[in-house]
């Protein structure tokens, strides 16, 4: 039944429902990790002898839930873990007071509560502190909001592809090609704009190029793919699930371990957030830790276009076969 031969009232009704819904659920998916945002076993080193550090350890302890601390035996060990991602930053305690290191690369958000925290503790025990920032961010966009920005962009632009690939009707083969080379060219325009004009984003360019493509891609293909083995309603579904919760779940504007639980493990599942965690990763860290984030969108990518190629086949068993010739009435007589 198509919603127009709905009578009247039943079609204002439906507007009447729909909309708050709609606005309720956006407000609770923007509203609530943004409300919510604080540290839940944000992963932080403690660098010295196990006796010096101990005190330090135990102060931030007390923060009970706050703080994932790993142990590390110097600032040497420390520094290739931040280096590495292991860690957001790490309390190096030195004969001349703490030190400490952050890597506002990994999130300006996070490397400035770290200096709020660790200098408020500092201060509470008579000490300085000194702070080094062993990856920064780049002086051009020394507060991430580039990379933080390419959230919606990149999410709109996977959606808008797997919309249009799906409404013109393109199948099979044809429509993986199309957002295949969609996705490529968002890729390139992408670091364009953010790599070389901006200089927000530091690395190679290509490398730069093939993540936004990536994370493009998967958006896209899990778009059409829904809508594929599932008609139209698969086109709603997948948007909603990439802006309602992929987007305000990715973590971009600070990191996936400051939103509520279970809100920051769920949007590294999803594109946007695997998708900026490999956007920090290439150019900032050489790649570290970015086998997890990217897998994470190859598999979306894969089984996207999997479920698009397996929605045209079994659309071509069901059809009917319009190219059979009607038999003739037999002639009487």
């Amino acid at each position: 039944m198509s919603p127009t031969s709905l009578p009247a009232h039943r079609r204002v009704a439906a507007v009447l429902v729909l909309i708050p819904v709609m606005v309720a659920l956006a407000l609770w998916a923007f509203a609530w990790p943004a409300a919510r945002t604080a540290p839940r076993d944000l992963p932080l080193g403690v660098a010295g002898p196990p006796a010096a550090t101990a005190p330090v350890a135990q102060e931030l302890e007390r923060r009970e839930g706050a703080f994932d601390l790993h142990r590390y035996a110097d600032e040497a060990e420390a520094r290739d873990a931040i280096e590495g991602r292991e860690v957001y930053g790490a309390v190096v305690v030195t004969p001349k007071g703490p030190k400490l290191l952050t890597a506002s690369a990994a999130s300006p958000a996070v490397a400035q509560l770290l200096q709020q925290a660790v200098t408020q503790q500092a201060q509470a025990a008579g000490q300085e502190i000194t702070a080094e920032d062993v990856v920064p961010a780049p002086a051009s966009d020394p507060r991430g909001a580039v990379l933080n920005t390419t959230v919606l962009p990149l999410a709109l632009a996977g959606i808008g592809a797997g919309v249009a690939v799906t409404l013109l009707g393109l199948r099979g083969l044809t429509a993986v090609a199309a957002l295949a080379g969609s996705a490529t060219l968002v890729g390139v325009v992408a670091a364009a704009l953010a790599h070389t004009w901006l200089d927000a984003l530091p690395g190679d360019r290509w490398a730069v190029t093939g993540t936004f493509a990536l994370a493009t891609l998967a958006v896209s293909a899990a778009v059409a793919g829904l809508a594929a083995l599932l008609g139209r309603p698969g086109l709603g579904l997948g948007a909603l699930l990439m802006m309602l919760i992929g987007n305000p779940f990715s973590g971009a504007a600070s990191a996936p371990e400051m939103l509520p639980e279970p809100a920051g493990v769920i949007g590294q599942w999803l594109p946007p957030g695997a998708g900026v965690s490999l956007l920090r990763s290439v150019p900032y860290f050489d790649g570290a830790a970015a086998t997890g984030p990217a897998l994470t969108l190859t598999w979306w990518a894969v089984l996207g276009l999997g479920a698009v190629l397996v929605g045209h086949a079994m659309r071509g068993r069901t059809a009917p076969a319009r190219n059979t010739p009607e038999r003739e009435p037999a002639m009487a007589g």
